[in-house]
């Protein structure tokens, strides 16, 4: 099924956190790499979600989110920084899902029933930006979520800790790895209203002269010459 096609089904509208894992894309020990992802909407069929690395059509992948749960899926088409995947479920488990998305719905519908759980995390409108390494190559990354004193992040690369880059404008060192991604420290804490429009920017391809970009497959860290540009 086309985006298009799923976009005018039944569906709820609904931003969930998860992971998923793609075939062939390795960590340097040889465990399956898992990227970030955020849907965007959902259906007891099929789910649409922003994505840091697509997959191809065709590819299975198994995914985990926050409401949901585990399942396994079949990416059916592919966007930029998206894909639309086909849920692999029994009846039981469909219909179970389907009450769970009654629920959200409703849920986004009157904000008493919201989470009351406080969190100084902040998830951004747009996850979709820039992430720019010290020796000036750039690359898409996705944004798990933020505050004034650093951001998650989730990309085709895996940088060392200690690493210099940039994500959007904002300046900073990976500090942590995750299991979908990393952590970065901006070196100097940012005004929380300014925070997305500084942090979320789209990614323009470069021009394919000078030096390869690092390939995803090759994904282990990296460690970055010409530090100085970043610090």
């Amino acid at each position: 099924m086309s985006v298009e096609t799923f976009l005018k089904q039944r569906a709820v509208n609904v931003a969930v956190l998860g992971n998923y894992t793609l075939p062939n894309w390795y960590d340097p020990q040889g465990k399956l790499r898992t990227f970030a992802c955020r849907t965007t909407r959902v259906s007891p069929f099929r789910l649409m979600a922003d994505v840091p690395v697509v997959g191809k059509v065709g590819d299975r992948l198994s995914a985990y989110f926050q409401d949901f749960g585990k399942f396994d899926a079949s990416i059916t088409e592919t966007q930029t920084g998206r894909f639309l995947v086909e849920l692999e479920m029994t009846r039981p488990m469909r219909e179970k899902f389907a009450s769970k998305l009654t629920w959200l719905e409703k849920k986004q519908k009157e904000p008493s029933l919201a989470d009351l759980r406080k969190d100084a995390r902040i998830i951004p409108t747009t996850p979709h930006s820039t992430m720019t390494l010290a020796d000036g190559t750039t690359q898409p990354c996705f944004v798990i979520d933020m505050s004034p004193s650093g951001v998650a992040v989730s990309a085709q690369l895996q940088p060392q800790i200690g690493t210099p880059l940039a994500v959007g404008a904002c300046i900073g060192r990976v500090v942590r790895l995750l299991p979908d991604g990393f952590a970065v420290k901006f070196v100097e804490p940012l005004n929380r209203y300014e925070l997305e429009r500084r942090l979320v920017t789209r990614y323009t391809p470069q021009a394919s002269s000078g030096p390869a970009p690092a390939t995803a497959r090759s994904s282990g860290g990296v460690l970055l010459p010409g530090e100085s540009s970043l610090v």
